[in-house]
């Protein structure tokens, strides 16, 4: 027969229980402010330095978290994960994990396209499918559909050192870095230009050295003026035979030396030849920068014969012979193949 509890016994049960009680709740509270104020997984613009062989130095771009893409566009391609048993919550997420399968420094990407359905009323059942791809030529991704019946999102993934672009001109050739996780719409324009056979109509028609206003680094000479010059070179990349479609805005960063940017929503965009801490509005979508060993060649156009217009009451310099531009791939099995 059991024996009969004092009240000690009861006492001491008691306080057991609650001390257990409250255990089990501290541990409950830790766990979820762990997963609530968790980090988050980020992805920086690599300075050029972490490039590799196609590197040059830092850019000097400040580290950014994006992982975007372009919505009501469906990339097809090879799957390397099936959404249909892979969901994620954001496109972000699912950027992430195709940018996962693509961190080796020495190996192949196996995923550089994504596609995500994010939207919960189009997309039902389908909500939140995550697929992972791999395109035949990351160069020319395969695009099933577009327009705003598509409930898909879709953006691309370039291994690294293999997101640089060519512009070439008849002084030399531009390396330009894409940004395809911080500007997908304006990155997406770039490889329609690539897909021409010729870039007729893309030109450098402004051209403003840095004068004695910004040293050789960028950096603005204290007490100087911000211009004119304004340390630049401005062109559009409006080619023939491509219907130019303005670009949304994207990612707005401090302009610094390299940046290539829009002006306003294109198709007209400029080099910087300086770090424009008078701008630092972030006005503008920066898709990308020039890798810092062509610099020479910005810095030369800047310095080609200009005449003196007047824009809106601000002295600007036209080139007098406007300098052509052509693209070429760069990071790929096409290397130095002109388009």
């Amino acid at each position: 027969m059991g024996r009969r509890r004092t009240d000690s016994e009861v006492s001491r049960f008691v306080l057991l229980s609650l001390f257990l009680m409250g255990a089990i709740s501290c541990y409950m509270i830790y766990v979820y402010l762990s997963v609530v104020f968790l980090p988050s997984r980020t992805i920086k613009i690599a300075s050029v330095s972490d490039l590799g062989d196609n590197g040059g130095g830092d850019l000097g771009i400040e580290e950014v978290v994006c992982c975007r893409g372009i919505e009501h566009l469906e990339l097809w391609g090879n799957a390397v994960k099936w959404g249909s048993d892979f969901k994620v919550n954001s496109s972000e997420e699912c950027c992430l994990a195709c940018k996962a399968m693509c961190g080796g420094e020495h190996e192949p990407c196996r995923c550089d396209s994504w596609v995500f359905c994010g939207n919960r009323e189009a997309c039902g059942p389908r909500f939140g499918e995550c697929w992972l791809k791999k395109q035949k030529d990351s160069w020319e991704p395969d695009r099933r559909d577009s327009g705003d019946h598509v409930m898909w999102t879709s953006g691309f993934i370039f291994g690294k050192g293999k997101d640089i672009v060519g512009l070439e001109t008849e002084f030399g050739t531009l390396r330009i870095k894409l940004f395809p996780g911080c500007a997908p719409y304006s990155v997406a324009y770039i490889l329609e230009l690539l897909q021409l056979r010729h870039s007729a109509g893309c030109q450098f028609y402004r051209a403003e050295s840095r004068g004695s206003f910004w040293d050789s680094e960028g950096n603005h000479v204290e007490n100087a003026p911000f211009g004119p010059p304004f340390a630049l070179v401005q062109g559009t990349l409006e080619a023939h035979g491509i219907i130019f479609k303005e670009i949304p805005a994207e990612y707005r960063s401090a302009i610094r030396r390299g940046t290539v940017s829009w002006v306003g929503s294109g198709p007209d965009f400029f080099i910087s030849l300086a770090n424009h801490v008078e701008w630092n509005n972030k006005a503008y979508t920066v898709f990308g920068s020039v890798l810092p060993d062509d610099m020479e060649i910005v810095e030369k156009i800047s310095q080609l014969p200009t005449k003196l217009e007047v824009w809106a009451n601000v002295n600007v310099s036209v080139l007098e012979k406007p300098v052509a531009l052509q693209f070429r791939r760069f990071g790929t099995g096409h290397d130095n193949q002109k388009l």
